[in-house]
């Protein structure tokens, strides 16, 4: 550079960091790229926080003086670091590539020829021919940004004619993110021979996938202490594991699973009693507004809302585009990693999870498992809404779950909800049951009503939530069908009504011929025996013995109201036998 600087690289780099050393950062390093002469380049100012955050950004000389900023990259892409020592080493030595500046000053601190294109995402526009023909090793960090970079630089590699061993950082026992750096710190005497002997997961790299082919991870039992269940309500919901609320619709899924959400929010009571403990919950549904359902319903069930977050969208580039769950999730996760005590996330639907066929295993396993393992990263329980497939009354709860198989299956526990219409004395009322749990006891459940009014302080809103009733027992499948044999009675009651009352209009007919034509059009002899007691219509004689007949007809305009009774009453009654030309019709008269 032939222009006179009037401060140092290192005086410059500490200016362009004053925000983040004010922010609490610390200047850590400094590191150079130069030309095959030598010659500076640009910089790249390293910086760290006391709780592990980083700062990192580079710098240049643009003749007037140091901003921040790269130079433009030459056609054929940026230069390697430590790029004239590079070409200044034989050229039959190895070359160790590492993600970072200070990786490679580490080793070659060792004796060991290093370089590296800069961060994890570097590896395309940076120019790797000086590495043409020559062997490589690569040493990835120890985390998915460092198998992805890795991967990278191999195919660049191979490319170029280059023999690809890459160390097995997973023998190595690094932490999370470890790098050679964190390494050979803990073993300060290690020296160059120690770093070669280092164990490989794949040696002579030259066939394609080589350089860091999927492997098996094996772990000794011996090697794993048991550990407790963490659960956030006992037997129903557990911190890192999938659960799911299904159900036909207007069963009030969603609004159980903000009822959930508001006890989580300000350390409540469970259905059971139980008290849960205080955190956060994290929110995202794909079916209703935040601010006219979601948020009225939380307040509702007395959350704590400054404990709510509700996930309404992405920004990207100064734009803002629609959350997928399916597609977004590492910007979720870093979302959740600024809130320290999350212990529920709530999908809803579920469904919206899978970017793929959700009717396919691999599909959905493949769209959960990276929502389940972030629920196991945060410790918290994940819960996921959604619908029973039509037509699917009668069949086990849990493959009555719209969608693949695998939503179920991948779920720890599965709860189902129904709704039972009024019969008799007792009114309508729905349920919640444990169809599935693969931690803990299935079945049994909680009657619950959606109550409707409006939201305190807040006229004119109105809003629905849950009230908890009492704890039933019994297997889910039973009590399901038990729940939805009123509804299908009741349907199928109504329609034999309508059917005996057009039958019957234009006068009296005998009782076989009624219960012949019901047959045909399809009314079961319970629900026409129903339909009967709801009209008022009495069965009339006539005539003695053999020759008789009995008859069906409407009753009287003026007739008093059919009487109704309890089911125990009903229970009760016999059956009485009609002799005629009917033969030996059974009638149940009510």
């Amino acid at each position: 550079m032939s222009a006179v600087m009037v401060e140092t690289p290192q005086e410059a780099a500490r200016r362009l960091a004053a925000p983040a050393i004010r922010d609490g950062f610390q200047p850590a390093a400094l590191h150079c790229y130069r030309d095959t002469d030598g010659e500076p380049l640009f910089w790249r100012i390293r910086a760290k926080h006391s709780d592990g955050r980083k700062w990192i950004r580079p710098m240049r000389y643009d003749g007037a003086g140091y901003v921040i900023g790269e130079p433009d990259a030459p056609p054929e892409g940026k230069p390697l670091y430590r790029l004239k020592e590079l070409l200044g080493a034989d050229a039959a030595a190895t070359v160790w590539i590492v993600e970072g500046e200070a990786c490679a000053d580490a080793l070659a601190e060792r004796g060991l020829i290093a370089t590296t294109s800069g961060s994890s995402d570097s590896a395309g526009a940076a120019n790797w021919s000086p590495l043409r023909g020559r062997s490589t090793r690569l040493w990835p960090d120890h985390d998915e940004a460092g198998r992805k970079y890795a991967n990278a630089v191999a195919e660049c590699l191979r490319a170029l004619g280059c023999s690809v061993e890459v160390v097995d950082v997973a023998a190595l026992h690094l932490p999370d993110k470890g790098d050679c750096v964190d390494w050979l710190r803990d073993r300060p005497a290690a020296t160059a021979a120690d770093v070669v002997a280092l164990p490989l997961s794949k040696v002579g790299g030259s066939s394609e996938g080589d350089a860091v082919a999927p492997r098996v991870i094996l772990r000794r039992g011996s090697d794993v202490q048991p550990v407790a269940v963490d659960w956030l309500w006992p037997g129903w919901l557990a911190a890192g594991k999938l659960h799911l609320i299904g159900g036909a619709p207007g069963t009030g899924k969603t609004t159980i699973a903000t009822a959930l959400a508001a006890t989580v929010t300000v350390g409540g009571r469970w259905p059971d009693g139980s008290r849960a403990e205080a955190g956060s919950v994290v929110i995202w549904s794909g079916e209703d507004d935040h601010a006219d359902t979601l948020n009225p319903r939380l307040r509702a069930a007395g959350a704590n809302m400054s404990r709510v977050h509700v996930v309404e969208g992405v920004t990207e580039a100064g734009k803002r585009y629609p959350f997928d769950p399916a597609q977004d999730l590492d910007s979720l996760r870093e979302a959740l990693q600024t809130i320290p005590d999350v212990r529920l996330i709530v999908v809803d639907p579920v469904v919206s999870a899978v970017a793929g066929d959700s009717h396919k295993n691999a599909e959905v396993r493949r769209g959960l498992q990276p929502l389940v393992d972030l629920a196991a990263e945060l410790r918290c329980a994940l819960l996921g809404v959604t619908h029973f497939s039509k037509g699917t009354a009668g069949r086990d709860p849990v493959e009555r779950i719209t969608g693949s198989l695998a939503f179920a299956a991948l779920a720890r526990v599965v709860m189902v909800t129904a709704k039972q219409e009024a019969d008799g004395d007792r009114p309508e009322r729905r349920v919640i049951l444990r169809a599935k749990s693969n931690i803990g006891p299935d079945g049994g459940g909680f009657f619950y009503d959606l109550q409707q009014g409006e939201l305190d302080g807040f006229p004119g809103i109105s809003v629905s939530q849950v009230l908890w009733a009492e704890y039933v027992t019994g297997s889910a499948r039973e009590l399901l069908a038990e729940a939805e044999a009123v509804d299908s009675e009741r349907s199928a009651t109504d329609e034999a009504t309508d059917w005996l009352r057009h039958t019957l209009e234009s006068g009296a007919m005998p009782a076989g011929e009624v219960l012949k034509l019901a047959k045909l059009s399809g009314i079961s002899d319970k629900a026409l025996r129903t339909a009967r007691e709801r009209i008022g219509i009495k069965p009339k004689r006539s005539g003695f013995g053999p020759g008789s007949s009995v008859a069906w007809a409407m009753p009287p305009v003026d007739a008093h109201a059919p009487h109704t009774c309890p089911q125990k009453e009903r229970a009760s009654m016999k059956v009485e036998e009609i002799h005629g030309a009917d033969e030996g019709m059974e009638i149940i008269d009510l």
